[in-house]
């Protein structure tokens, strides 16, 4: 099956319709995972000439309103897609360069995931982002 049927029948499943820009933004998310909207309008733009920055905007709001993708938002950065909404995975970013790169949730004793009071919210996830350096930045350059 090819990766627009595949993202077709994401859509059918969401409720959403079927549109050629809906397919090219899942199709830029899933290819530039964490991506800003500047880079994803850009891929989108590649493919669909006539599509407007309001458009993108629109689909990824529906897209993210839908569960097909997912937005974050580390602090001091614009907004970031990613496709992996199936899980509650965190982040690693770099302090550096700003590279994002995915992390399983941690394991085993995870007090600090556990709020202390949780005021009467039905909890369904937790949001961690570690940051460091990446191996590229933390390497002295010689």
């Amino acid at each position: 099956m090819s990766r627009t049927s595949d993202y077709a029948e994401q859509l059918r499943a969401a409720a959403l319709r079927v549109t050629r820009p809906r397919i090219a933004v899942l199709d830029a998310v899933h290819a530039h995972p964490h991506a800003d909207t500047d880079t994803i309008f850009g891929a989108v733009r590649a493919d669909l000439t006539g599509v407007s920055r309001q458009a993108v905007y629109d689909v990824l709001h529906a897209l993210t309103a839908a569960g097909l993708v997912r937005r974050i938002q580390p602090s001091g950065s614009s907004a970031r897609y990613e496709a992996r909404v199936a899980d509650n995975h965190h982040h690693l970013i770099c302090r550096s360069c700003g590279l994002i790169v995915d992390v399983d949730c941690a394991v085993g004793e995870t007090p600090c995931l556990n709020a202390a009071d949780d005021n009467g919210f039905q909890l369904d996830e937790a949001e961690v982002i570690y940051w460091g350096l990446c191996p590229d930045c933390s390497t002295p350059q010689t």
